[in-house]
């Protein structure tokens, strides 16, 4: 998804019906089509958006870490039925540590 796009979505327009993006070509995202009912946001608002979308998926850069790294579900069901639920909370409590949130 493009930044562009990302910004929209952040913006709260929906990309299957609000709007219709493309590319020139070197690449460059841009809106071609408007459907909204809303007016189309300003490059400023376009902007600002992608900014809080960016701010907003650093902040949870901790969780995609975690997830990363934590034992698989079929790891955790062997450890609570095998009675090493303690062992799994130390693997979780680790992986916690090392990744705190902000």
């Amino acid at each position: 998804m493009t930044t562009l796009n990302k910004a929209l979505v952040q913006l709260g327009f929906d990309q299957n019906n609000d709007y219709v993006l493309g590319a020139d070509k070197n690449g460059n995202a841009s809106i071609w089509e408007w459907h909204s009912a809303l007016p189309q946001p300003t490059q400023e608002a376009i902007d600002q958006a992608k900014i809080d979308w960016e701010n907003g998926w650093n902040a949870t850069q901790y969780q995609r870490d975690r997830k990363a790294e934590y034992p698989s579900i079929e790891e955790c069901v062997h450890a609570i039925l095998d009675g090493e639920l303690d062992a799994l909370q130390a693997v979780r409590a680790e992986i916690k540590a090392r990744y705190p949130k902000p």
